[in-house]
């Protein structure tokens, strides 16, 4: 493995963005993992897209699971791969396994909100509360 660079800027060469992808520590990793909002959402919220979520309700929007929904039920930051539940491949064997989606993918149809610092309070309101 080399080192991550974290000066590194962008790139318009693949071979580059790949890298960075794949060297880049679990704390960046996770800024990679956001999904577009559904257009309600995004009026709603003032944002396009948010990071995945374990507990968020998505459609997938490309491949054989296209237009079913379901919520996440885990985001593995290392492969950069959501799961949800009840989306599943069916090996030759008959059994059964998650099916691994990239974030991009999807849409995020209702969001979890347990988090207050999900959507990025403002900075008042979280000192007061921290009070």
């Amino acid at each position: 493995m080399t080192k991550f660079n974290a000066s590194w800027n962008s790139s318009k060469q693949p071979r580059k963005q790949r890298k960075y992808r794949a060297n880049a520590p679990l704390h960046l990793r996770q800024k990679l993992m956001h999904a577009h909002l559904s257009t309600e959402l995004r009026q709603k919220h003032k944002t396009r897209s948010v990071q995945l979520r374990t507990g968020d309700k998505v459609r997938i929007l490309r491949g054989e699971h296209r237009k079913k929904e379901g919520k996440v039920e885990r985001v593995n930051l290392k492969r950069e791969k959501v799961f949800i539940v009840g989306i599943e491949a069916i090996r030759k064997d008959g059994t059964k396994v998650p099916f691994p989606l990239q974030p991009s993918n999807l849409l995020v149809i209702e969001m979890e909100l347990g988090d207050k610092k999900r959507l990025g309070m403002p900075k008042k309101e979280i000192k007061l509360e921290k009070k």
